[in-house]
């Protein structure tokens, strides 16, 4: 009877087993042995060339700049989009007038596609025209090319991740606080704590499930978004928006170098891992899950 039990449930996941396979795992596995191979020609077949593909990337400027965009790109939005999230959660979880307003205001750049939030955001960047122009030559400020100035050009980029991800945080955030104990807060205040003591340390210890998720999800997308980079800049000007996941799209599709764009895929996917591999060894022991 067990033996049966087991069968059928096995069965049940075998569609899920199979997508997974086919989708996840498979893409994978044949991307690391694309890595050591040449990129096919039309008449000449990819042959094995070892490390070749990967030695190219250490020799290759573009990379790393790309790389140490994608890292600053990653630390500032990732501590910006929680960080903001959680104070908009705070702020419409409180009893204030307008508060489904507010939330609905909050959560609409996320339900927005990433294209038509870069094209808004090009509306207050354009040099002249803009919305930002405008208001800093009321200001009595210095007209500047926002996306054209390599010094500016990635932190302009970073502003409309943030803008785009934070809200759809906070949606996490709020469920979270929601799910709180009302009690907790009661004897808390029973007890003369304040509010900062209660959020340090009652609120902040049973939220810590969530913003390792959101964390998480925040770090995945850091190294995933290029759609805005796509429409505002195109990785310029001069490699200063180039992020990790466009230089391997102008490399795979453009330059249609497949085995150099494999092998930059799996240092991508290593990353990724690592990212994973924290969180499930080393962040979920640290965490109280309620």
């Amino acid at each position: 009877m067990n033996a049966q039990k087991q069968a059928h449930a096995w069965l049940l996941l075998l569609p899920a087993l199979a997508l997974l396979v086919a989708f996840t795992h498979y893409p994978a596995v044949a991307t690391l042995i694309d890595s050591f191979m040449s990129t096919p020609k039309p008449h000449r077949a990819s042959v094995f060339v070892g490390l070749d593909n990967y030695a190219a990337m250490v020799d290759d400027p573009i990379f790393w700049q790309a790389l140490r965009n994608n890292l600053w790109f990653a630390l500032a939005t990732i501590p910006l989009s929680v960080g903001l999230a959680l104070a908009m959660a705070l702020w419409v979880n409180g009893k204030i007038a307008g508060r489904s307003f507010l939330r609905l205001a909050y959560f609409t750049p996320t339900v927005l596609p990433m294209i038509a939030v870069a094209n808004i955001w090009l509306f207050f960047y354009t040099p002249t025209y803009g919305l930002l122009e405008q208001l800093g030559a009321a200001l009595g400020l210095p007209s500047r090319n926002w996306l054209g100035d390599p010094s500016t050009a990635l932190a302009a980029i970073t502003v409309v991740a943030v803008w785009k991800e934070a809200g759809f945080f906070m949606i996490f955030y709020l469920a979270a606080l929601q799910g709180i104990n009302p009690s907790l807060r009661e004897a808390a205040a029973i007890e003369g704590a304040g509010r900062w003591f209660f959020f340090r340390r009652v609120t902040w210890p049973l939220l810590m499930p969530t913003t390792i998720f959101v964390g998480v999800n925040a770090t995945i997308n850091a190294f995933r978004m290029v759609d805005h980079v796509f429409v505002m800049t195109k990785g310029g000007p001069d490699n200063a928006t180039a992020l990790l996941l466009y230089h391997l799209y102008e490399v795979g599709f453009k330059f249609w170098d497949t085995g150099y764009a494999a092998a930059i895929t799996v240092v991508l996917l290593v990353l990724l891992a690592s990212v994973a591999l924290l969180q499930f060894f080393v962040l979920d022991r640290r965490t109280h899950y309620q």
